[in-house]
């Protein structure tokens, strides 16, 4: 009986430590393709950081000086820009477009006695109040454009 158990135990040993050749996997010749979801910014959000850009250099300009004489006309896009998937077009928004377009023009206004400082901060306090309403997270930055 001792004599069984011990070529048991030997067979297992045996058997057990054996090394088996593992065959080589070959990679196969596709590949999978990582699809990243990147952002793409509307085309309102390419609006809004063009009139960004347009604000501060109108900030620059009354700054240094200048009289601000040009208004952009790309502005009236605010109308006709795509917006996001998941934001539409509504009354608060078309209400606060118009108000926010006539606050610009006030800007290159020559005719008006109101500072054009003044002018200026009353257009970006109307983008801040749009923003208020609905997209909050550019806030921050556009009160970096009032002029104190």
């Amino acid at each position: 009986m001792k004599q069984l158990i011990a070529i048991c135990c030997f067979l297992v040993v045996l058997f057990s430590c054996q090394n088996k050749v593992e065959e080589p996997v070959e990679p196969t010749e596709e590949k999978e393709a990582f699809v990243y979801d990147m952002y793409e910014p509307s085309e309102m959000a390419n609006l809004m950081n063009q009139m960004y850009a347009d604000n501060l250099k109108i900030k620059q300009d009354i700054l240094a000086g200048k009289t601000p004489t040009e208004f952009p006309m790309d502005f009236m896009k605010i109308h006709t820009a795509e917006m996001t998937d998941l934001k539409g077009r509504n009354e608060v928004f078309e209400s606060f477009s118009n108000v926010f377009l006539n606050a610009e023009r006030e800007i290159f206004n020559e005719d008006s006695e109101v500072p054009v400082e003044e002018r200026f901060n009353n257009a970006v306090n109307v983008c801040i109040s749009c923003h208020q309403t609905e997209c909050t997270g550019p806030i921050p930055r556009i009160k970096k454009l009032l002029i104190k």
